[in-house]
């Protein structure tokens, strides 16, 4: 008599934390998801010092430098040095604010560009989708609430949110430093709700969205009148700063729906809004909404009725039991049986910024010319991330970014026709090709130092492994690993790679033997980033 047959879930549904074995497979799936582009260096001291220790430096998070000025018409600050606290000059200020977004977009790009084990840059992009704010007025602001992301990535979400609440950039952004009492603006407080805490919800009534109403909405307006910025360019304040003026607040009572208890929120001047969101975070299951975007971002876009009522759960379960402590919740979800589960490597297709600094921080590669020739460069990856459809620190709408909310395609949206056409054509100009070229240098892969960093790099086969390793989450098919091997070789028998490349580090400085290895490497990644198991982590 044959048994019943047993059936397996398809994956583990758990937050149990991971206990199988730890090899490469589980390391460089961590750090792909965790990381802009681990090295094949990181993945093996990942595998050696083991996931908790890992994870440990993964949410540690490394000191923010901070951005310079580099550009002739900065005219307060010196050159070389931050203007983060500068003020602005009395004629001419915007020639000096444009000097000073150029700063911040190539140190935006450099952060990403770092060869740290730590969460921190990932995190950041995440905020800045989830609060989807444009770049403001001022430079400065721009910069402080950037730090506010990094500093507080890992942190305290409902004192994030009343932190973004009164950022300068959020103010203007959505209007709450207009938001008067003779006028109130719901602007602000219909994205407060809708996008940045509870969600919308399916709609359950006329003006009811199963989270909140419509009256709420129209009461939080008026709990948020009153609070304006000053510091706009200004010649005497260091930085722009969010003003609460009195005469333009709604001192009445406010009562909030049932979906908040029927609480009532009165007068309490500058500090009112910050009860509004004490009031809004006492909502039951409150973290499940940023729970599930936590899991689109590092686990997978397909949010399944099993998925929603375990792993959903649990998370919003160890968020609110944290007093919504955002470092728990990353903790628990990268170290559980659920997100090691191979069937969910390589289900979320890489963003700009993911495509371009996978293939350069695996190599170990970034500029080195001297800060305005770097800086330029990485202005210039700015540009290309934007024509990908990724405008670093400006997403489309408030709702941040289409693939992290627009079903059913989701992270499919960056692998259109066009985008991949243009992926194709930036990995030729980034590989094969001479590069970025600036002031007389060029900004390419280097393929030398990532071949060099490899465990056998005279070795045909183990290169392949090893480059597919690090690259490819789900592996290559053995016919695109021999023609990997075949560009590697120039087709001829392994013996003659082992020799070649022996002859160049025997003396890696003459060019006649360093350049075909390097071309030969070069012509390896430029095929393998084409491939649809690059696109993926």
């Amino acid at each position: 008599m044959i048994p019943d047959e047993v059936i397996e879930p398809s994956f583990s549904l758990s937050l149990t934390p991971y206990s199988g074995t730890w090899t490469k497979d589980q390391a460089a799936h961590l750090l792909r998801r965790t990381m802009f582009g681990p090295t094949f260096a990181q993945i093996q001291q990942a595998v050696a010092d083991g996931m908790d220790a890992t994870v440990a430096q993964l949410l540690t998070l490394p000191i923010t430098d901070l951005p310079l000025t580099y550009l002739p018409n900065e005219l307060i600050v010196p050159f070389g040095e931050t203007w983060v606290d500068a003020v602005y000059p009395t004629i001419g200020p915007s020639q000096v604010d444009d000097a000073r977004r150029g700063s911040l977009t190539a140190w935006m790009i450099k952060r990403i560009n770092q060869p740290t084990v730590s969460i921190q840059e990932k995190m950041c992009l995440f905020w800045n989708n989830h609060f989807g704010v444009e770049e403001s007025f001022d430079a400065r602001a721009i910069f402080n609430l950037m730090d506010l992301y990094r500093s507080s990535c890992l942190r305290n979400f409902k004192q994030l949110v009343k932190d973004v609440t009164l950022d300068p950039s959020m103010l203007a952004f959505l209007n709450g430093h207009t938001n008067f009492q003779s006028s109130p603006n719901e602007n602000y407080s219909r994205e407060l709700l809708e996008l940045f805490t509870v969600g919308k919800g399916p709609q359950v009534g006329p003006g009811d969205y199963s989270n909140y109403t419509e009256a709420d909405v129209a009461a939080g307006a008026k709990i948020l009148t009153g609070w304006s910025v000053q510091g706009w360019w200004s010649d005497t304040l260091t930085s722009p700063q969010p003003v609460f003026v009195a005469s333009e607040h709604d001192t009445s009572d406010k009562t909030l729906s049932s979906h908040f208890g029927g609480v009532v929120i009165s007068n309490a001047g500058d500090q009112e809004y910050a009860n509004y969101i004490d009031a809004i975070f006492a909502q039951p299951n409150i973290g499940k909404f940023i729970c599930r975007k936590l899991y689109r971002w590092f686990v997978n876009y397909d949010l399944t009725p099993d998925v929603e009522s375990t792993i959903i759960s649990e998370l919003n379960t160890i968020l609110e039991a944290n007093n919504f402590e955002v470092l728990p919740v990353i903790e628990a979800l990268i170290k559980s049986e659920h997100f090691y589960d191979s069937s969910l490597r390589g289900t979320i297709i890489k963003n700009p910024m993911e495509f371009f600094f996978s293939m350069f921080n695996a190599t170990n590669s970034s500029p080195n010319f001297g800060l305005v020739t770097n800086s330029e460069m990485y202005i210039r990856i700015y540009y290309f991330s934007r024509a990908l459809g990724m405008t670093y620190f400006t997403p489309p709408n408030v709702g941040g970014w289409t693939a992290y909310y627009q079903a059913p395609s989701f992270s499919r949206l960056w692998a259109s026709t066009g985008y991949l056409n243009l992926r194709s054509n930036f990995v030729t100009y980034l590989t094969v090709n001479s590069g970025i070229p600036i002031n007389g240098e060029f900004f390419k892969v280097n393929a030398l130092s990532f071949l060099n960093g490899l465990s056998q790099p005279d070795n045909a086969v183990q290169v392949i492994d090893d480059t597919v390793e690090v690259f490819c989450p789900n592996g290559l098919s053995v016919s695109n690993k021999l023609l990997l091997k075949s560009l590697l070789t120039n087709n001829l028998p392994d013996f003659e790679w082992t020799t070649e490349y022996s002859n160049y580090t025997a003396d890696p400085l003459n060019n006649l033997l360093s350049d075909p290895v390097r071309q030969q490497m070069e012509q390896v990644l430029n095929c393998l980033f084409k491939m649809p198991e690059f696109q993926t982590i």
